[in-house]
């Protein structure tokens, strides 16, 4: 029978204090059948209260205990439809990620590893209000999707400015050769040195990395905004176009200090390499301060940041 007051484990799973888990567990494994006034078990309050650790060490350790991760609250919600609740994430409860969209996508990955790890026999019910997990995700993420989209939105039209301009620029500077062309020949001047033929890959990779960049973020603003985007696709785009722009910025940087080169004579071209090596400058604070989203986007996106709960309960075997 459900109590009024919360278990000691009630408290510890509520709060994410792994040890403390265990150790109950440990020594009084029975409690693990303890509910609150809500008949939530401690996998429904790990679940509700986004604790990932203490998921986890359930189900390493009571995987075989069907029952335990079947359980359903007062309203009849089970572990999935706790799961698809959004939450405190306003408060208290956001994923260790910047922006909306991001924050929707751990969402979606936290509800699918949620999804793998029920028993295999695991069915989907409905609870005491007619809905499914999926019918509570899509209700309770309604604003997360609004808001996500819009941010995905300003940043692909921010960064696409910036990928329009360097295509601008990639496309004129490889038109306009340095030293021109050989009336003769027909052939440039100075292609036989070395600084043209950094110049000649460098605006070429430039200009195929900003077109790049720009039809990705375009992609985006053209992009349909639903919670089911999110999970890999959206930010897949992002990712690229980021990745796009930022070596297309390096080549660009790159190209002009290469034609560069030959505006300068010779006593002034072994002073010149400290100068170019500043142009590096912008470049590492472009790459500074997009690092930590980059590095979100490429975790969240191809991998998975709660980790595969087969393996976890194999663990235990």
């Amino acid at each position: 029978m459900p109590g009024v007051r919360e278990t000691a484990l009630l408290i510890a799973s509520r709060n994410g204090i792994t040890e403390m888990v265990e150790r109950i567990l440990k020594k009084f494994p029975v409690a693990i059948y303890d509910s609150n006034k809500d008949e939530k078990n401690a996998v429904l309050l790990a679940l509700e209260n986004r604790q990932v650790e203490v998921y986890k060490l359930l189900l390493k350790s009571h995987a075989k205990n069907e029952s335990v991760f079947r359980r359903v609250d007062k309203d009849g919600n089970g572990a999935l439809h706790i799961a698809a609740v959004k939450g405190q994430l306003e408060t208290l409860i956001r994923w260790p990620v910047p922006g909306d969209a991001l924050q929707l996508q751990w969402e979606i990955k936290w509800k699918r590893f949620v999804e793998s790890s029920m028993p295999e026999n695991f069915f989907i019910r409905y609870n005491n209000e007619g809905k499914t997990p999926e019918d509570v995700f899509t209700k309770d993420h309604e604003k997360l999707v609004e808001s996500g989209g819009q941010w995905m939105r300003s940043t692909a039209e921010s960064c696409s400015v910036v990928a329009a301009l360097i295509a601008t620029v990639a496309f004129a500077t490889s038109t306009s050769l340095p030293g021109g062309i050989n009336d003769v020949s027909g052939k440039p001047t100075l292609e036989n040195q070395p600084a043209f033929k950094v110049f000649a890959i460098m605006s070429l990779i430039a200009l195929s990395f900003s077109v790049t960049s720009l039809a990705m973020f375009l992609a985006i603003l053209t992009s349909r905004v639903t919670e089911k985007d999110f999970g890999k696709v959206l930010p897949w785009k992002l990712l690229m176009g980021l990745t796009s722009l930022f070596l297309a910025i390096a080549s660009m940087l790159a190209s002009f200090c290469a034609g560069h080169f030959f505006a300068l004579k010779d006593t002034l071209k072994v002073a010149a390499f400290p100068v170019y090596a500043l142009t590096s400058i912008p470049v590492s604070f472009f790459a500074a301060a997009q690092f930590p989203l980059y590095i979100d986007l490429v975790r969240a996106t191809f991998g998975s940041p709660f980790g595969d709960p087969k393996k976890i309960i194999d663990s235990e075997k």
